[in-house]
């Protein structure tokens, strides 16, 4: 059998897992060093990128699916001929999950249940709410968002996904009756909306996406999820919302400033839930990244056009 004459690097190769090593030769391409590669795999941090490539390679894969930190770090524009993919997509799935997770326990009340010392049923009654009927709008509806649909399809919620373009969201067990509207439309969405979840990319244009304005239109009921960035909301807003009782709560997989720090007052409002941005641990990481950096590699291998193209005008 004759080698591929495609060859990939991967990137800082000390670290190199035999899982990615697989991914690329099971996709047609062959493991080298960089000076005789035509891509990179990288995976180390975006301050350790080479201030220099070889001038072989033409595309470089990345391992984050947020690549703001590869912006602030200068990585593109020190290589401009050179085509970027982040990891947008490869981990949708346990992201999704986990809003899933965060938006149920707070509409189930289970918060205030966890804390609860001794039987207090006729308390909690009122408050435990169902997603059923109910309208849970998604910001952001791209890998993240499509994954998450078909999740809340089941449960009976309508959803309403908001994304840059307008164009219907369609996929596999996504419903045809999920109402697409343009970010540039949002604010029409929040007077009818029950629920939120923030899963855009962090940008210039989506820092405090939602803000004290946005909020004060959402009901008391309303308990908004973020597993994007955490400078999509603005905290001090956030932080007024729920000690004043006008949404119901906020579940937070990531927050600004992050880490949050100690004693903040997120940290000891009722109805907000942290997570400490794992909903994309590690044990599950490596292998979507694989799946990714696959299904790119073959991609690249056939000459077709490549998945989560970085396009640097607009900062994702």
């Amino acid at each position: 059998m004759q080698e591929s004459a495609t060859t990939i690097a991967i990137a800082p190769d000390q670290q190199t897992p035999r899982l990615l090593e697989k991914a690329v030769v099971g996709a047609g391409a062959r493991v080298g060093e960089p000076t005789e590669a035509d891509a990179l795999i990288w995976t180390g941090k975006p301050g350790d990128f080479p201030a220099e490539l070889p001038s072989s390679v033409r595309w470089v894969q990345l391992p984050a699916a947020g690549v703001e930190d590869f912006f602030d770090a200068g990585v593109f524009t020190a290589h401009p001929d050179v085509v970027f993919t982040s990891a947008a997509g490869a981990f949708s799935h346990s992201v999704a999950e986990h809003a899933l997770m965060l938006l149920l326990a707070g509409v189930r009340y289970l918060p205030e249940q966890l804390r609860a010392t001794s039987w207090q049923q006729r308390e909690f009654f009122p408050h435990v709410g169902s997603l059923r009927g109910k309208t849970v709008t998604i910001v952001g509806a791209g890998g993240i968002g499509r994954a998450l649909i078909p999740m809340l399809a089941p449960l009976g919620a309508h959803v309403i996904a908001v994304n840059r373009s307008g164009r219907p969201v369609t996929g596999t067990g996504i419903p045809a009756d999920v109402e697409t509207v343009p970010t540039d439309q949002l604010a029409r969405v929040w007077s009818h909306t029950d629920h939120v979840v923030v899963a855009a990319p962090a940008t210039a244009q989506t820092r405090h996406l939602i803000g004290a304005d946005e909020l004060s239109r959402l009901k008391p009921s309303s308990w908004v999820i973020n597993v994007a960035r955490g400078s999509l909301i603005d905290t001090d807003a956030l932080v007024d919302a729920l000690s004043g009782g006008s949404i119901g709560g906020a579940g937070l997989d990531v927050t600004d400033p992050e880490p949050l720090p100690d004693g903040h007052p997120l940290w000891t409002l009722p109805n907000a839930i942290i997570t400490p941005h794992d909903s994309n641990p590690p044990q599950l990481r490596l292998a979507a990244f694989a799946d990714h950096v696959g299904a790119n590699v073959a991609r690249f291998v056939a000459g077709e056009p490549l998945d989560a193209i970085i396009d640097t005008a607009r900062g994702y």
